[in-house]
C-alpha cells in the first residue's frame, strides 16, 4: 500500500564532504596526529562558519546594548537581535512573541519552575484569569510528574520545586529496553505538570509525542500543563509539531550549543498565555514596564523574562545555526541521523562483548546510542577511543537515576552530529576492538 509520503534520501558522500567543510575544527588533528573523529555531539555540536562569521559580525559591525540608546549601533543590534527572535521562532513554526531567550536550556528549565515557585506569592497573580492562577498555583496535594530517563536540568528543579512548595514528585518508569511505561499509572487527578524530555540523552530513546501520545492523552484529561525537553531532539528532527496549536504541549526548550549554535544562549518557547500569567523569574532592567520606589509592573513577555542586557552576538549565532540546519532540510538531516543509527547498532550488534542499552529497533532512537563493555569501565573505554582521536563520552551523562535503573554505573555514548559519516563510525569500531585485547577479555573482537 502507498501511503504517497515522498522518500526523503540522506546526505549524500558529496554533499556530506561539503558540509563538513563548513566545520573548521573538523580538519584538525588530536593525540599525536591522528584525524579528529568527534563523536560527541550530544554534549554539544561543533560550529559551522556560518554561526562563527555571523557572531563575529555582530562584534565588529553592530556591537551595542540591544534595547537601549537611540543611536544607529543600537538601532543595528536592536533588529539584529529581534531578527535572531524571528527566525529561532520560523524554525520552531512558532509566533515571535512566545520566544523567549536564556542562557541554555537548563535555565529554560528553571524559569518555568520558579515561576511556578513566584506564583505562590501574595500578589504574584494579580490581574491573571482564575483558571491560569489556579493551574499555575502549587501547594501539599498537587503532583509534579517527571520520567526516570531525565537530564538532570529536568529533574532537579522540579524537585525543587516540590520541595519549596510542598507538592509531590512522582516519576513515570523505564522499561528494560528503554521505553517509558504506561504513564497513566502516574499522572492524575492531583498532577499540575509534567515535564518530560523528547529525546533522551542516554538512550536515545524518541519519546512519542504525537496526536496519539499516551503522555499527553493523559496530561490533557485532568488538565496538567506539559512541558518538553527538546535540547537532543532539536538538531536532528523537525519539532514544529510539538508547538501546533492542538500539540498538547505547553511550553519546551532547547541549548544552542547543540543546535550548531554558540555556547550561552538557549530557548523557552510557550504559548502565549502561559507567559502571559507566569510571574518573572529574573527581575532588573528591559524586563519592566513601570518603575516607582513603592513597586514595579512588567513589560508584555517575552521581554518579561528577559532581565538585563540579553546575549544579541549569541542569538545572533543561533539563528545561523538554525538556518543551517533548515537549508540543508530537517527531513534530510533526520534521515542523515537514521543512517548514522542503524549502521551503529549494526556495527555493536556484531561485537557480542558490546551491551546496548535502550531501544533495539533503530526507528525508536534519535542522535545517539550509549553502551557498556561488561567487566570495563566506561571511562577505561573512552580512554582507548581517544587514544585513536576518536572522541565520546563517558560516565552518567548527567542522568544518575536512568543509570541507576537500567543497573549500571555509566556508559559509553556515541552521539551524532550532520556532520558524522558512516566511516567514523567505522573507525569508532576499529578502535572499539582494542578493548579487548587490551584488557585481556578473552573474546575475538
Amino acid at each position: 500500500m502507498t501511503t504517497g509520503r515522498p522518500i526523503t534520501q540522506p546526505l549524500s558522500e558529496v554533499e556530506l564532504t561539503r558540509v563538513r567543510a563548513d566545520f573548521p575544527l573538523l580538519a584538525r588533528t588530536v593525540r599525536d596526529g591522528r584525524p579528529l573523529v568527534y563523536l560527541d555531539s550530544g554534549a554539544t555540536s561543533q560550529k559551522p562558519r556560518v554561526v562563527l562569521d555571523a557572531e563575529r559580525e555582530f562584534y565588529e559591525r553592530h556591537n551595542a546594548a540591544v534595547h537601549r540608546g537611540a543611536h544607529q549601533l543600537a538601532e543595528e543590534a536592536t533588529d539584529a537581535f529581534e531578527g535572531a527572535r524571528h527566525r529561532v521562532a520560523t524554525f520552531l513554526g512558532a509566533d515571535a512573541g512566545e520566544v523567549v531567550f536564556t542562557k541554555n536550556g537548563t535555565e529554560g528549565l528553571n524559569l518555568l519552575a520558579y515561576a511556578f515557585s513566584n506564583a505562590a506569592a501574595p500578589g504574584a497573580l494579580d490581574g491573571v484569569d482564575e483558571d491560569w492562577a489556579r493551574r499555575l498555583r502549587l501547594g501539599p496535594g498537587d503532583e509534579v510528574v517527571v520520567t526516570e530517563m531525565e537530564h538532570h536540568a529536568n529533574l532537579v528543579p522540579w524537585q525543587e520545586l516540590c520541595r519549596r512548595t510542598g507538592a509531590t514528585l512522582r516519576w513515570v518508569g523505564v522499561t528494560d529496553d528503554g521505553e517509558l511505561e504506561d504513564p497513566r499509572a502516574v499522572v492524575g487527578e492531583r498532577t499540575k505538570v509534567v515535564a518530560l524530555t523528547h529525546v533522551s540523552n542516554v538512550l536515545g530513546t524518541l519519546n512519542d509525542l504525537g496526536p496519539t501520545s499516551p503522555v499527553l492523552a493523559a496530561a490533557r484529561a485532568v488538565g496538567a500543563l506539559v512541558v518538553v525537553d527538546a535540547c537532543q531532539s532539536a538538531p536532528h528532527l523537525d519539532i514544529t509539531a510539538l508547538t501546533a496549536p492542538d500539540s498538547g504541549v505547553d511550553a519546551l526548550v532547547f541549548t544552542g550549543h547543540k543546535t550548531l549554535g554558540p555556547s550561552g544562549v538557549g530557548v523557552l518557547w510557550a504559548r502565549r498565555e502561559l507567559l502571559e500569567a507566569m510571574p518573572p523569574f529574573l527581575t532588573g532592567g528591559s524586563m519592566i514596564e513601570i518603575v516607582r520606589m513603592e513597586g514595579s509592573t512588567w513589560a508584555p513577555p517575552p521581554a518579561k523574562f528577559e532581565a538585563g542586557v540579553p546575549m544579541a552576538a549569541q542569538a545572533v549565532g543561533l539563528a545561523a545555526g538554525l538556518d543551517y540546519l533548515t537549508d540543508l532540510g530537517l527531513d534530510r538531516v533526520a534521515e542523515h541521523d537514521q543512517e548514522l543509527m542503524r549502521h551503529t547498532l549494526q556495527v555493536l550488534s556484531a561485537r557480542p562483548w558490546v551491551r546496548v542499552l535502550g531501544p533495539a529497533d533503530p526507528a525508536r532512537r534519535v542522535g545517539c546510542v550509549a553502551f557498556v563493555v561488561d567487566g570495563v569501565h566506561p571511562h577505561d573505554v573512552g580512554q582507548v577511543l581517544d587514544d585513536s582521536g576518536v572522541a565520546v563520552r563517558t560516565g552518567h551523562h548527567c542522568a544518575w537515576p536512568l543509570h541507576r535503573r537500567l543497573r549500571v554505573p555509566a556508559s559509553t555514548r556515541v552521539s551524532f552530529g550532520v556532520y558524522t559519516t558512516p566511516q567514523e563510525i567505522d573507525t569508532f569500531a576499529e578502535a572499539l576492538d582494542r578493548v579487548p585485547e587490551i584488557f585481556g577479555m578473552g573474546v575475538s573482537a
